[in-house]
């Protein structure tokens, strides 16, 4: 019965994110919703300007609709799942007051970037109470890889660590969204990785959320590969990060998610790494960061730095599979 209305769960947000695409992208190019390129990226991407942008509504109405008609009062787990389904919405909503900002409104920058912090902060806050005080979580981690190794650092740090996740993947996943279909793509192998650990501790309701993720990207990726007809925009890939953000919260597995999304994870560090060299050597680690930038100039075509990110970002996730005692225990009793 789990798995089949977590597969469900999937299916409609990818079957509503396809309907949704016909409809959809034509809509954004009338309303002239189109994507500025920074002149200081790669030259070769000046030709995507003009493509509709905020898509990432797509996967977010998929995501929503898998939610509400999957997510009822006997699922196991289903405030958690709720919880993470508002904080997906909730940075959602973050990417498209930016993205509206950007596009519709011509101011380059978008919401000014306390703004955008002090909105995550926010919602980052609310997950954290509501996480300890509502569902029970506790403040307690669990040592990846270990044999059940946990350490309680209480309330302060688990807060402090908590906006430092949901910022981190948020963001993490935003600098990713650089290239046709790296994001959600990548994405795909992430989200299905956190579906499979919240379904192996019985909490369904963040198994459903995050099927609808895995089935949301899927769909939109019939539109965003290469050459894209759609980009996702700030209204996705904010939402993607605060989506695995929270699974990793009410599953307790912040710590595997440095593994499982190493891949943003890398891409994180490109840029930090970059600025810190530029500013203080005046010379650049890359040819351009983020990462996937560096590997264009290096010469790999688009669709090349893709399909290696996409087979890294799977074998991130296996690995972090891998270090979860749950999935151990599971394969166990199966």
């Amino acid at each position: 019965m789990d798995y089949i209305v977590v597969w469900q769960a999937a299916g409609i947000s990818l079957l509503v994110t396809l309907l949704l695409g016909p409809i959809t992208i034509p809509l954004l190019k009338r309303l002239k919703f189109g994507q500025t390129i920074r002149a200081e990226g790669p030259s070769a991407h000046m030709a995507k300007t003009g493509t509709p942008t905020m898509g990432g509504i797509m996967f977010l109405i998929g995501i929503a609709i898998s939610g509400v008609l999957l997510l009822k009062s006997n699922i196991p787990g289903r405030a958690e799942g709720l919880v993470v389904l508002a904080v997906t919405l909730g940075y959602g909503l973050i990417g498209f007051l930016d993205d509206f900002i950007k596009v519709v409104l011509k101011r380059n920058l978008g919401l000014k970037a306390r703004e955008k912090i002090l909105g995550q902060l926010i919602f980052a806050t609310i997950l954290s109470v509501v996480a300890v005080f509502q569902l029970g979580r506790g403040t307690d981690y669990t040592i990846p890889y270990s044999s059940g190794i946990s350490f309680d650092p209480g309330w302060w740090p688990f807060f402090i660590l908590t906006l430092i996740v949901l910022l981190g993947t948020s963001n993490g996943v935003n600098l990713t969204d650089g290239l046709d279909g790296l994001a959600s793509g990548a994405t795909v192998f992430t989200a299905a990785a956190f579906a499979i650990l919240a379904l192996v501790t019985g909490k369904i309701g963040t198994a459903i959320v995050m099927a609808a993720v895995v089935g949301g990207c899927v769909g939109f990726l019939f539109y965003n590969r290469h050459p894209a007809k759609v980009f996702m925009g700030d209204t996705g890939s904010l939402a993607l990060g605060g989506a695995l953000g929270a699974a990793a919260v009410v599953t307790r597995n912040e710590l595997l998610l440095v593994v499982i999304g190493g891949l943003y994870v890398l891409e994180t560090l490109s840029v930090i790494i970059q600025v810190i060299s530029f500013k203080t050597t005046g010379r650049r680690v890359f040819r351009m960061s983020p990462l996937h930038h560096h590997f264009e100039l290096s010469g790999w075509s688009e669709k090349k730095v893709v399909r290696n990110f996409w087979i890294l970002s799977f074998l991130f996730s296996l690995v972090g599979l891998l270090g979860s005692q749950d999935v151990w225990k599971w394969f166990s009793n199966w």
